[in-house]
């Protein structure tokens, strides 16, 4: 309770916070701080969770002492570029926890994605202090249940809903354009200040610093038949970018990387050689979402790569500013990059398959796990259009779709099991 005072400060209820940290401290303990064998580097990650509504957020009111805009986001569209720019600091609001669903169920139907309601529900019941210190909180369009609770949302916070296009030609370019352009007038308005051309270059080199410290770690999972990492640490680390000071972020990752270079070297792996390899793709998983990925490893198989917003496709790649001179180049730039995320709200999304195909080849995966979240209708449908594509190229496929609470986690490993045993 060393932090009641900063709670009280943010309006937030302090006995239940605990209750919520009491629970997501027990479970660390047991998934993560319980295993051997683990990376040194990891010590730090460790214990940014142990203060992630600690530390970090002492942090955070200090940017938002000195003027700087704080920007809450639920999905990777919003450009965090031009929040780095502007000097504050933008981070992920979705929701991974059953423990704030109940409070979301009374003003949300049951049945729709846990993800949305897990989010909501920390609102209503004022247990998260990310959700409470933003300035403003942008929700977008990628579903419509999202859209519409963003409505709901507006009436206990400041919400700004960003449009996503669900196509991509020029009609939907224009219009994420102006999308984008917004979105730093808003940005600029809670600064009180525009943001220069060097500041923006600025904001875009330390994200894609970022990014290229999460791609070496993804390339180091899996090197030859050593894997220096567990799925799930990998899983917490890409978790913790949403979260971190970037910069800060992307030097630590790269003195992981460092050891994991090292590991290989020594042929230091946590898994046995022969161990199946698993690719996770579909919907995102916030912490602390790790029921998958704990299930998978006790099945001794090794998960080396995640498809979703929380893997690859955050990441995949950089925003390109070579020969832009302007502001309005590096918006262009930002424009262009951001349209090749394949989430799958897009139609057609051939791309998504595409780039699921070519991480199989790349990480020689044995077996993708297609994970999605119950009434995730996007990834649901989706589901169908990938799987067949794994199926004629002849990798095996197991679809997986629960929600948050344990109540499916024994039928969940009894599929994974026999699932792995397969592979074998």
């Amino acid at each position: 309770m060393g932090y009641e005072g900063l709670y009280r400060e943010l309006d937030m209820d302090v006995e239940r916070h605990q209750e919520l940290m009491d629970l997501l401290f027990d479970v660390y303990k047991e998934l993560f701080l319980s295993r051997k064998n683990r990376p040194q580097g990891m010590a730090y990650f460790d214990g940014l969770m142990a203060e992630i509504h600690g530390k970090r957020i002492e942090e955070l009111m200090e940017i938002k002492k000195q003027g700087k805009p704080l920007v809450g986001t639920f999905c990777i569209f919003v450009p965090e570029e031009i929040v780095v720019g502007a000097g504050g600091a933008c981070y992920g609001l979705c929701g991974g926890a059953q423990f704030s669903i109940p409070d979301a169920e009374t003003h949300l139907p049951r049945n729709i994605c846990p993800l949305i309601k897990s989010a909501y529900g920390f609102k209503l019941q004022r247990t998260c202090p990310y959700t409470q210190i933003s300035d403003v909180i942008y929700g977008e369009t990628t579903c419509e249940a999202k859209k519409k609770t963003w409505e709901l949302l507006g009436k206990l916070h400041r919400v700004y809903v960003m449009h996503i296009p669900h196509k991509k030609g020029d009609v939907e370019k224009d219009l994420w354009r102006r999308e984008i352009e917004g979105f730093m007038r808003q940005v600029e308005e809670l600064r009180g200040s525009p943001i220069t051309y060097e500041e923006l270059k600025k904001g875009i080199e330390v994200v894609n610093a970022k990014r290229r410290a999460m791609r070496r770690l993804y390339s180091l999972r899996s090197a030859n038949d050593t894997v220096p990492i567990t799925g799930l640490d990998a899983l917490l680390v890409n978790q913790i970018a949403f979260y971190d000071d970037p910069e800060r972020y992307a030097a630590k990752v790269n003195e992981l990387c460092d050891e994991l270079e090292e590991r290989i070297n020594q042929g230091i792996s946590v898994f046995p050689k022969d161990a199946p390899r698993l690719l996770v793709a579909g919907t995102p998983m916030a912490p602390p979402n790790w029921k998958l990925h704990s299930v998978a490893e006790e099945a001794q198989a090794a998960v080396v790569a995640e498809e979703a917003c929380i893997g690859v496709r955050y990441f995949r790649d950089d925003v390109d500013t070579e020969g832009c001179e302007t502001v309005g180049d590096l918006l262009e730039a930002l424009l262009e990059r951001y349209m090749k995320i394949d989430c799958a709200c897009f139609t057609p999304n051939d791309e998504r398959v595409q780039h699921i195909l070519d991480m199989c080849r790349e990480k020689r995966v044995d077996g993708v796990i297609y994970y999605t979240l119950s009434f995730c209708h996007t990834y649901n449908v989706e589901s169908k259009k990938v799987m067949d594509a794994l199926k004629a190229e002849g990798i095996p496929v197991l679809r997986i779709e629960t929600d948050y609470s344990m109540e499916d986690v024994e039928q969940i490993r009894t599929r994974v099991e026999a699932f792995v045993e397969s592979l074998r």
